[in-house]
């Protein structure tokens, strides 16, 4: 089938979806938020990643087909780093992780060296400002410096 591709891959994106959303329904939080609470986003994310899958399912692309092998790697390459994300996030902390994240994903997408640190540094700091001071939400810091408190 020409367009078994985006329909298995929409199958699967709704798979996680419902994943995220059942764990966010049952995320227990020992104080009240207003208006909205650390459970609302993921459930939102949840509703809309499913949403978007349903497009996949019921219309897939002109071109279904599956990627070639090098792609295939890059693609596995790239949820290799972002696992690897998750796995350091605390330990080392938003600005290095995030930092080192994009300067091997921009490489892995062939930005030059120049560029990919260009791109990491201000996708580190950037991010990180728009966070703590625009929205408040205090990143970690990571256990690898010491603490001076």
């Amino acid at each position: 089938m020409k367009f078994a591709a985006d329909r298995i891959l929409g199958l699967a994106l709704i798979g996680l979806a419902a994943f995220a959303a059942i764990h966010a329904w049952q995320l227990q939080v020992p104080f009240s938020y207003e208006p909205v609470g650390p459970k609302a986003f993921p459930i939102i994310l949840s509703v809309v990643l499913a949403a978007l899958s349903l497009v996949l399912v019921f219309r897939p692309g002109e071109n279904g087909h599956w990627p070639n092998k090098a792609l295939c790697l890059k693609l596995l390459a790239v949820l290799g780093v972002l696992l690897v994300y998750a796995l350091l996030f605390t330990r080392l902390g938003f600005l290095v992780t995030t930092f080192f994240t994009v300067l091997v994903l921009a490489r892995l997408f062939e930005a030059t060296w120049l560029k990919a640190l260009a791109a990491a540094v201000l996708m580190a700091l950037g991010s990180y400002l728009l966070f703590t001071q625009g929205l408040g939400i205090s990143l970690p810091g990571g256990y690898w410096l010491p603490d001076y408190a």
